[in-house]
């Protein structure tokens, strides 16, 4: 009979889901890289880690009643973590993708943009489109969309080990790189952040409308279920644009953007 109720808890025990386990801990661990201006970065005044995904991530928290424990590393370690359930949730403007979404659960799209160029402000670094990118150097995250973007149109590859922004951008200024492709919204923030630098937004370059969403593991689907109802209803009550218009000049990113691609 003792055996047979040691048998019956431990049956017990190994119902218990990750979501059962979260809300135990009372905590989702989300791993965030701290160093991509607009979305994950830390205040120049304050140091406090803030940005677009961070907040809305903070105000998730709060409508799960969990506490939130970021953890700030690069993004290329990011997925690995998730998937081994060392981090519950990825936030770092990661796009949804049809190949990630066969590995991961994406949450329902916080964030609609489309890729855009950094580029030397004095000659646009010898680039009208992308058909221009043989031969030059493109700085980036080695597995981001953006960089697979750039070696399919022939650039090299030039990558990172999370660096912040003002190295990557301060590269394409002094030449060292030539470009930085890159999400619209967050470049937009990036240059703005540094006027001194001889870098701008490449006015005639737009492609790959993007969708963005938080990222767990594929065996989360309690987790998911959850973080979306959350998400939607911030979305539907105007807490993720009023998120967005803090981090991206005003702007709307909850919003599919109209572009015609070149």
């Amino acid at each position: 009979m003792l055996t047979g109720c040691g048998n019956d808890e431990t049956q017990t025990e190994e119902k218990k889901t990750a979501w059962d386990e979260i809300q135990e801990q009372g905590t989702l661990t989300v791993a965030t890289s701290g160093t991509l201006l607009a979305t994950s970065f830390h205040d120049a005044e304050t140091d406090e880690l803030t940005g677009f995904e961070v907040e809305v991530v903070r105000e998730l928290g709060e409508r799960l009643d969990l506490d939130i424990e970021f953890t700030e590393i690069g993004f290329d370690e990011m997925l690995t973590s998730v998937n081994t359930g060392q981090i519950d949730i990825a936030a770092n403007d990661i796009e949804i993708t049809e190949d990630r979404a066969e590995e991961f659960i994406f949450s329902t799209p916080i964030k609609h943009s489309y890729g855009t160029a950094v580029v030397r402000k004095d000659d646009l670094s010898g680039i009208a489109s992308l058909e221009d990118l043989p031969g030059k150097k493109a700085a980036g995250a080695s597995t981001s969309i953006y960089m697979e973007i750039a070696r399919e149109y022939g650039a090299e590859e030039v990558t990172y080990d999370n660096a912040t922004n003002e190295v990557y951008l301060r590269d394409v200024s002094i030449g060292r790189t030539d470009v930085i492709l890159n999400d619209y919204y967050l470049s937009t923030f990036g240059v703005a952040a540094f006027p001194d630098l001889n870098i701008t937004i490449h006015p005639d370059i737009k492609y790959a409308p993007s969708e963005v969403g938080l990222v767990m593991n594929k065996d989360n689907t309690e987790l998911a279920d959850n973080v979306n109802k959350a998400l939607e209803e911030m979305l539907a009550d105007g807490t993720i644009t009023e998120i967005s218009a803090e981090f991206f000049g005003g702007a709307d990113v909850s919003v599919k953007p109209d572009i015609e691609e070149n």
